[in-house]
């Protein structure tokens, strides 16, 4: 009975997860490293993040984008996936990168400065690129108009 209801609970996670709306993507680059980037720039979609999600493949991440730079502030409520992010302000400068607990809604992840843009990619994708606060992202898009 145990291991029906975690083969329900795992089908229907799966379902649920595939079930999210592709966002359109926009290649980034930081340095000599690019990115694909869904890009979440309604509050609909930048509230749903990447929720529910269980992996995100190296390269690959989402960019919360906002109407105006302002102090951030990020959780991993019903995230599953090891993720880390980084803040970025309106010039495309990385002001701080943080590494997120999967499930954790505790935890209140905050830029340090105003920023327009955050950045969540794979746990450990920043670091194993050698990517680091003041380090510039090209190619970002226009502030959100919501």
């Amino acid at each position: 009975m145990r291991r029906l209801i975690f083969i329900s609970l795992l089908f229907t996670s799966t379902l649920y997860a595939q079930a999210q709306p592709q966002l359109p993507t926009q290649m980034l680059a930081i340095g000599a490293y690019q990115i694909t980037a869904e890009v979440a720039n309604t509050p609909e979609q930048r509230e749903r993040g990447l929720m529910h999600r269980f992996t995100l493949p190296a390269g690959q991440g989402m960019l919360f984008v906002f109407p105006q730079p302002h102090l951030l502030g990020f959780w991993m409520k019903n995230t599953p996936a090891p993720l880390s992010i980084a803040f970025i302000d309106s010039d495309g400068v990385i002001l701080n990168i943080d590494d997120m607990t999967p499930n954790d809604d505790k935890t209140i992840h905050r830029s340090r400065g105003n920023a327009l843009y955050a950045l969540e990619v794979r746990q450990g994708w920043f670091q194993e690129q050698g990517i680091k606060p003041g380090d510039k992202v090209g190619n970002l898009p226009s502030a959100a108009k919501n």
